[in-house]
C-alpha cells in the first residue's frame, strides 16, 4: 500500500509518501511541503484569519494533487496544535473540506506523543530499552516515556516554540534579559507541575528528542568533530546548550539566521525553542539527548502499517469524538 501522511503544522503543510509492506519499515517515496505560517498569522484570541485559511486551502489542494500524481492509495490528513487549538478550528476544517473534498482530522497532544514515541521506538529498536522522549513543536511540547512500543506515560503542554514566541517574547530583537527570565520561569513552572509522575518513573536508558527545533539546536550547540570541523548533529548536550540561550537573546533575527543550524524561517522562534529545550532537560534531569530523525509522520505510518491486517483504527480527536480513517479519501489507486 502507498500511504500519504499530510501534516498541517504551524509553519508548513508537509506531505510524506511511503510504501508500506507488512514486516518491513516504511519505504520513503516522496516528500513535499509548502510554507503556510498559520501560527504567525493567528491573533491573540486564537483566530486564524481569512488570508491564512486561503493559504491552507491552497496548500492542501496542492498536496492532494501531489498525492494523486504519486498514486497514493490512502491519504491520512491531520492538523497539529496550530489548527487544533484555534478558536475557529471547526470553521477552518469545514472550509478546507468544502474547497478540496478532504476532511482533515486532528488528534490530541497525548495521541501525538504516543505516535511520535512509536516512531522513535521504530527507529532505535528494542536495544534502546526504556525511552524518554522530548518533542518541541510549534504549539506544544510532548513528553513520553516507556519500555514498549507505546509509552507508559505521555503528556502534552502548550509550550511550543511558536506559541511562546508570540505570547511571551517581544516582536523586536534583541530580547531583554528580564523577558528571557520571565519565559524561563513560566516554562519551568509548567514543567514542574505537569511532569511529577514522569519524573517518578525508573531512569530511562535512552533519552531522545525529535523535531526540527531540537535538530537545529543540536547543530548550533554541537561540538565540532575532529577532522572535518562539522558539529555533531546527532545529539544535544544540556551543558553545551545553556550558553546559547543568552547568545540567541542578544542577536537579531538576521544575526541568528547566520548561525549554523538556524534557518531564516525559524530564526525568530529559536530563542523560545532553546529555552524550552534547556528547561525540559533540566527538569527531567537529562544531560544529553539523542536526536531521532523519525517523528510524528513516521509514527502514523508505523501505526497504520501495524494494523493493515486488522482494519483501520480511529484517531481520537481533542473534543472526545472519533475520526474514522476509513473516511479519508483514497486518491487515484494504483492499478
Amino acid at each position: 500500500m502507498r500511504c500519504g501522511v499530510l501534516d498541517i503544522g504551524s509553519r508548513t503543510v508537509h506531505l510524506k509518501i511511503a510504501d508500506l509492506f507488512p514486516g518491513s519499515p516504511p519505504e520513503p517515496v516522496s516528500s513535499w511541503k509548502q510554507p503556510v505560517r498559520v501560527a504567525d498569522a493567528t491573533d491573540r484570541q486564537g483566530v486564524i484569519p481569512r488570508a491564512a485559511i486561503r493559504s491552507l486551502v491552497g496548500a492542501v489542494t496542492a498536496s492532494a494533487a501531489a498525492a494523486s500524481a504519486h498514486r497514493v492509495d490512502r491519504l491520512i490528513p491531520f492538523a497539529t496544535s496550530a489548527v487544533r487549538d484555534a478558536t475557529n478550528r471547526d470553521a477552518v476544517l469545514d472550509e478546507i473540506e468544502a474547497a478540496t473534498g478532504i476532511r482533515v482530522g486532528y488528534m490530541s497532544g497525548v495521541e501525538e506523543a504516543r505516535l511520535t514515541f512509536r516512531a522513535v521506538r521504530g527507529w532505535l529498536g528494542w536495544s534502546a530499552g526504556r525511552i524518554l522522549l522530548l518533542d518541541i513543536g510549534g504549539g506544544s511540547l510532548e513528553i513520553a516515556c516507556g519500555s514498549g512500543t507505546d509509552p507508559a506515560l505521555a503528556i502534552s503542554l502548550p509550550l511550543g516554540a511558536d506559541r511562546l514566541t508570540r505570547h511571551h517574547l517581544p516582536d523586536a530583537t534583541p530580547v531583554r534579559k528580564r523577558d528571557v527570565k520571565a519565559l524561563r520561569r513560566h516554562v519551568r513552572s509548567a514543567l514542574g507541575q505537569a511532569t511529577a509522575e514522569l519524573r517518578a518513573q525508573p531512569t530511562p536508558l535512552t533519552c531522545v528528542a525529535t523535531s526540527r527545533t531540537f535538530a537545529q539546536l543540536a547543530r548550533l550547540a554541537g561540538t565540532p568533530r575532529p577532522g572535518n570541523g562539522l558539529p555533531a548533529a546527532d545529539s544535544l548536550s544540556r551543558k553545551e546548550l545553556v550558553p546559547w540561550v543568552s547568545r540567541l537573546a542578544v542577536r537579531t533575527d538576521g544575526q541568528r539566521a547566520k548561525l549554523r543550524g538556524i534557518s531564516a524561517s525559524r530564526a525568530h522562534q529559536c530563542l523560545a525553542g532553546a529555552i524550552v529545550a534547556e528547561a525540559a532537560m533540566e527538569v527531567m534531569a537529562v544531560k544529553r539527548l539523542t536526536i531521532c530523525p523519525w517523528a510524528l509522520r513516521e509514527g502514523i505510518l508505523l501505526d497504520h502499517l501495524s494494523r493493515l491486517d486488522g482494519g483501520y483504527p480511529e484517531f481520537m480527536t481533542a473534543n472526545g469524538s472519533s475520526y474514522d480513517r476509513t473516511k479519508f479519501p483514497a486518491l487515484s489507486p494504483r492499478s
